[in-house]
């Protein structure tokens, strides 16, 4: 079907200065005139005010409410069921921290209509560079094997063509109702990391295409290393605590991944967060070196 309504799907917990800054990118969007939006936010238990705030701001967004315990991935699944029960013709998939270009909403759906006029529905990705560094941070994905490794790596957005893909980060990322009756919501067992790509990988599987847009659609700064399971400078104990924590690579979520997704090699790809962590943690320190280590973000499994 044409795109003429589209969901915008946000959550957000604690971050009202960003949320409102990516809002207002978002509203200052360039004009497409036969297209509607309608955006649902998440307030997952904020206790700074996100949610009084973007009422007050933005009155047309519909602002749902969390208990604190969703993270991304349930804030996602709540304004995308909320949105399923209206029906639109497309949703996209935003994060609180995007800062959009000012044709960012215009290029992901012109994208996405060429695509379905080639009666060829396809998941579109806004890519995205970090202000600090003007490297691409996040976007499209592709899924490569080196040995025993997986590598979900990014792909470089190509400046005046669009890029096939694996799968993709959603930072922004725009999904047509084709694909949703076809491949249904974000998947309930991820709650922060892996529904993403995840979804992606699962469209690939039924049929469908991923294709980043030409360019960058927006700003958006690299998540740090430092206190995470990736930082070396942390205890072992500490990074270990880190790595199986929601916003890290908790065992069962990661385990259902890896055997979704690479069959007969899922088991080996399974332990490779764990045992490269222990490995580098027990190693002398200045025997260490500098690593990128996952590909929900960065580097390979």
């Amino acid at each position: 079907m044409p795109i003429h309504r589209a969901a915008v799907l946000i959550t957000s917990h604690n971050r009202r200065e960003l949320t409102l800054a990516s809002l207002s990118t978002l509203f200052r969007q360039r004009s497409i005139g036969d297209l509607e939006t309608d955006v649902f936010l998440v307030d997952d238990g904020c206790t700074d005010g996100t949610g009084q705030a973007v009422r007050a701001r933005f009155p047309s967004v519909h602002v749902l409410r969390g208990d604190g315990s969703l993270y991304w991935n349930g804030g996602m699944r709540l304004a995308m069921a909320v949105a399923m029960k209206i029906g639109f013709d497309a949703y996209i998939l935003m994060n609180d921290d995007t800062i959009l270009y000012q044709d960012a909403l215009q290029r992901v759906v012109f994208l996405a209509r060429e695509r379905l006029a080639g009666q060829r529905p396809a998941i579109v990705v806004g890519s995205m560079r970090s202000p600090h560094t003007g490297t691409q941070s996040y976007g499209g994905i592709t899924k490569s094997r080196h040995g025993i490794f997986l590598d979900l790596r990014l792909i470089q957005a190509h400046p005046s063509q669009p890029v096939p893909c694996d799968t993709m980060h959603g930072n922004f990322v725009l999904i047509p109702a084709e694909v949703v009756s076809a491949v249904g919501m974000l998947d309930e067992h991820f709650r922060h990391q892996f529904a993403d790509l995840d979804y992606g990988l699962r469209a690939k599987a039924a049929g469908f295409d991923v294709v980043a847009i030409p360019g960058y659609a927006g700003d958006c700064r690299h998540n740090s290393a430092q206190y995470t399971w990736r930082d070396r400078d942390l205890p072992l104990c500490d990074r270990w605590r880190h790595l199986i924590s929601p916003k890290g690579v908790p065992v069962r979520e990661w385990l259902l991944f890896a055997h979704r997704h690479f069959g007969w090699r899922g088991p080996v790809y399974a332990c490779s967060p764990y045992a490269r962590t222990l490995i580098s943690g027990l190693l002398p320190r200045a025997r260490r070196q500098p690593r990128r280590v996952l590909g929900l973000e960065e580097g390979s499994l």
